[in-house]
């Protein structure tokens, strides 16, 4: 992928992830995480090669009702709607029959560990942590077979942080859609994931897959353990050596 006649944002990145996998990926900033991601959302066209989504190209996909959901940096709430309405918003530009709105508005709520009052406050009645797990909500309100999350959590303390991170594995472990996770966290990316993909420095391409090894549920004294400690090591290392 390139814009314009600049040097490319990322060049030979070849990786396959199969339906209900949980993703991570690593890599310095400005190698392209980001870019990526948009690429398999469907949002931008590659310049070079071939991308598939169930074996379709993403936006075709998604056409097909393979649903796509995506959770940006910052939470991007409209302010003059409350938390339901802002969780509304994606069944109302899919045009979902209105009828079952408030059905999955409240699951939504429910799977974040928000509360039917929280749902009529606006977003500036609510902490950083709070307007996050909105996001998470409206992208979970549309079922999606595929979330592509982009360091939704990089601005929170990390006790929040981990907190969350809980909670996505407890909810992804209910739902198993397929989901990819850009983050600079190592610790975050061997609690989530499966598998941990690190990329190099722009133009960006993937230079190394690491295993996660841990069963499901993922407990918070796996932090502990010598074996997590010494995955983010390993990723650590390749992190700097990506970044020369």
């Amino acid at each position: 992928m390139s814009f314009g006649t600049a040097r490319p944002v990322l060049a030979d990145v070849s990786c396959r992830i199969r339906e209900g996998e949980f993703v991570a990926l690593l890599g310095p900033s400005g190698c392209g995480k980001s870019t990526f991601l948009r690429l398999v959302a469907g949002l931008m066209s590659p310049a070079a090669g071939t991308l598939t989504m169930h074996g379709m190209a993403p936006s075709i996909a998604r056409r097909g009702k393979r649903r796509v959901a995506f959770v940006f940096q910052e939470p991007n709430l409209l302010p003059w709607r409350t938390v339901a309405d802002n969780i509304r918003l994606p069944l109302e530009l899919q045009k979902v029959p209105s009828r079952e709105h408030a059905e999955r508005i409240v699951k939504s709520l429910q799977l974040i560990g928000l509360t039917k009052d929280d749902a009529k406050k606006r977003p500036r009645n609510l902490s950083g942590g709070m307007r996050m797990r909105v996001s998470l909500a409206r992208a979970l309100v549309t079922l999606p077979d595929v979330l592509l999350m982009d360091e939704p959590f990089a601005a929170l303390d990390d006790v929040l942080r981990q907190q969350l991170n809980e909670d996505l594995v407890r909810i992804w472990m209910q739902h198993h859609w397929t989901s990819l996770f850009v983050t600079h966290n190592v610790a975050e990316a061997v609690f989530l994931s499966q598998r941990v993909l690190v990329m190099n420095k722009r133009p960006g391409t993937i230079v190394a897959e690491i295993p996660i090894p841990f069963s499901y549920p993922r407990e918070p004294g796996l932090r502990a353990d010598p074996e997590f400690a010494r995955l983010c090591g390993e990723l650590s290392l390749r992190l700097r050596e990506a970044a020369r």
